[in-house]
């Protein structure tokens, strides 16, 4: 299937401005005293290098170098446009301006190799991949075992805990030597020992204490 060809205003532009920044540069140079197929060689070494900085660009927009080349042979083009235009006579081109055009080709050449073999960004290393984690297999005899209910547990009881040892009381010897008065003094008096119940209401004691002082005493 044909494809129909439309003509871009943009496209027709940029032929029109390259045909004519050629024809500059080729006049330019051949007014510096570079006659022949010299002459020619110009405006496609200024164009290489334009080309070769602008592709620089696109991948590297932060390198200076390319900037400056870039700026140059922009330069160079636009300066035989204006050159050519009237402002300088081209029969009496200056002597700085012949050892400029003469030198060109140098210094062309030293941008483009530049621009080439010029370092790229390095890319950032890749993230290693986790390898995936081969799942189990189901069967069917785990199928069957997942839709089997459990039957329910009973659930444990806690141990009995121990219970915990009584503290020991300590008796103060001044309140053993109280208590061993008292029930020396209900001996003498009614001629039988004393009995723990009533040595503990004597005394209005705590029981841990009474229990302690009548163990002491050996009462009942």
């Amino acid at each position: 299937m044909s494809r129909s060809i439309r003509p871009d205003a943009v496209l027709v532009q940029a032929v029109i401005a390259g045909a004519l920044s050629f024809a500059h540069l080729h006049d330019l140079a051949d007014a510096a005293g570079q006659t022949g197929w010299k002459a020619w060689a110009y405006p496609i070494s200024v164009d290489l290098l334009l080309v070769a900085a602008w592709r620089r660009l696109r991948t590297a927009r932060r390198d200076r170098s390319a900037w400056t080349w870039f700026v140059i042979a922009l330069f160079a083009s636009l300066g035989a446009n204006i050159a050519t235009a009237g402002l300088l006579d081209l029969e009496h081109v200056p002597a700085w301006l012949c050892i400029l055009v003469a030198g060109w080709p140098a210094l062309a050449f030293l941008g483009g190799t530049l621009l080439v073999h010029a370092p790229t960004d390095t890319p950032a290393p890749a993230e290693p991949r986790t390898q995936p984690v081969d799942e189990p297999a189901v069967t069917e005899v785990d199928m069957h075992r997942a839709d089997t209910p459990t039957p329910p547990t009973a659930p444990e009881l806690p141990a009995a805990l121990p219970e915990p040892a009584k503290p020991a009381v300590t008796v103060p010897a001044a309140l053993l030597d109280h208590a061993r008065k008292i029930a020396e003094s209900h001996r003498a008096t009614t001629g039988t020992p004393m009995a723990a119940d009533a040595l503990s209401a004597r005394l209005g004691l705590p029981g841990p204490m009474s229990d302690a002082i009548a163990t002491e005493l050996q009462l009942t």
